[in-house]
């Protein structure tokens, strides 16, 4: 643990501590998993920048169906390439202790594909066919179907799209929506 710590001055663990839902131990441990994703680039360099390809090299985002979406998000560069402090964000928000509303506003931006604030039709449809995979891929009625189902149930605007509210209300219903919305560090 000392060998991450000299990488920061206690100033900088005690802001990472106040910025996120982690303690300055939980900090140093998401250094160790970031520069275990590419140690000659992190290496002594803290404000390196690991390309989006070596992020989704971390074993829980590899198999999450939402991945380059969640790298995207929380890339202050736009472009799914993180820096230390873009993937401390991502696991913070992802953390057992970031609250509900944090969680819901961070999965609303990854579902929101086309990044017009609203998660309409063709947003859903890209939801549903990573949730499926492709494996179990739906038909086209099948998919429209589902499509028409969550907007009847969510859309209380009836205007064909979720806006934030909208989906935040589901997400208030839904019980195990913090526990699915995790990452382990």
């Amino acid at each position: 643990m000392g060998q991450g710590k000299s990488q920061f001055s206690e100033e900088e663990l005690q802001d990472y501590e106040d910025l996120t839902y982690f303690t300055k131990k939980e900090v140093l441990y998401a250094h160790q998993k970031f520069k275990a994703l590419a140690p000659e680039k992190v290496g002594h360099n803290k404000n390196a920048k690991l390309p989006m390809a070596k992020i989704l090299q971390y074993p829980e985002l590899r198999v999450n169906p939402f991945r380059d979406r969640i790298c995207k998000v929380f890339s202050s560069s736009n472009d799914g390439d993180c820096t230390f402090e873009d993937f401390l964000d991502m696991m913070s928000v992802f953390s057992d202790t970031a609250p509900k509303a944090v969680k819901a506003e961070h999965a609303f931006r990854i579902f929101d594909f086309d990044g017009d604030d609203m998660i309409g039709v063709s947003d859903l449809r890209e939801v549903i066919n990573r949730l499926c995979g492709p494996e179990h891929k739906l038909t086209d009625s099948e998919i429209q179907q589902l499509v028409q189902n969550v907007l009847e149930e969510a859309d209380l605007d009836d205007d064909g799209a979720l806006s934030f509210a909208e989906f935040e209300h589901i997400i208030d219903k839904s019980s195990d929506f913090c526990h699915s919305f995790r990452i382990r560090l």
